[in-house]
C-alpha cells in the first residue's frame, strides 16, 4: 500500500477563496492508481509554511509520497521548489526532467515549470504545477514509475546484474532473498 498526502500551494485555496481543483485531480489519478490518500491540505505561498509540512508528513507521518501542486511557475510568491529542495536529502531530477519533457508536448509554457522531485528519508516528494490539466499531464507521465522508485527506498526491491545476468533481489523480514533466472 503506498501512502500519498497532497499538499495544495496556493494562496487563494488556502484562504477559501478558490476551489482545489488540482488537488482533486491528484487524489483521483492516485485512487485510481490504488494509493491511499493519508493526508490532503492546502497552504498559502509561504515558504516556511511549505517546509513545516512537508517535515512533518515524511518524519513523524512516514507518507510513502507527497504530491504537491502550484507554486512552481516564476510568479513573485512561487516558492515551491524552494521550500522543497531544502528538505530533501536526495534529489532525484529524472522524475521533473521528464515531467517537464511530457508537458512541452502539450504546450510550450511547460518548460517555465521549475518543479523538482527529491527524497526525503524514506518519502517522495514531487512537485506538480497548478493547473489541473498540467497536473493531470505530468503526473500521468511518471505515474508508473513512482511505485517503484517508493520500493527502492523502503529497501524493498533491487535489481543487480550478474555477469550479465538480471538478479532480482527482493527483501523480505530484513534478510535478502535472490532469485536468477535458470539457464536455458
Amino acid at each position: 500500500m503506498i501512502k500519498v498526502g497532497i499538499l495544495t500551494i496556493s494562496d487563494g485555496v488556502s484562504s477559501g477563496h478558490r476551489e482545489d481543483t488540482s488537488g482533486d485531480v491528484i487524489q483521483e489519478i492516485a485512487k485510481a492508481q490504488g494509493w491511499t490518500v493519508a493526508k490532503r491540505a492546502a497552504v498559502p505561498d509561504e515558504r516556511a509554511q511549505i517546509v513545516t509540512i512537508l517535515k512533518s508528513w515524511a518524519d513523524t507521518l512516514k507518507l510513502d509520497m507527497i504530491l504537491t501542486t502550484g507554486g512552481t511557475g516564476l510568479g513573485p510568491r512561487d516558492v515551491t521548489p524552494e521550500a522543497t529542495i531544502s528538505v530533501v536529502d536526495r534529489p532525484v531530477p529524472g522524475i521533473a526532467e521528464y515531467m517537464r519533457a511530457e508537458s512541452t508536448k502539450a504546450t510550450p509554457f511547460g518548460m517555465l515549470s521549475r518543479g523538482i522531485a527529491g527524497a526525503r528519508k524514506k518519502s517522495l516528494i514531487v512537485n506538480l504545477p497548478g493547473s489541473p490539466k498540467a497536473v493531470r499531464e505530468c503526473l500521468d507521465a511518471v505515474k508508473q514509475v513512482l511505485p517503484h522508485g517508493i520500493e527502492l527506498m523502503r529497501g524493498d526491491v533491487a535489481l543487480h546484474l550478474v555477469k550479465g545476468s538480471a538478479v532480482i533481489t527482493k527483501k523480505l523480514n530484513n534478510k535478502n532473498i535472490s532469485v536468477k533466472p535458470k539457464k536455458t
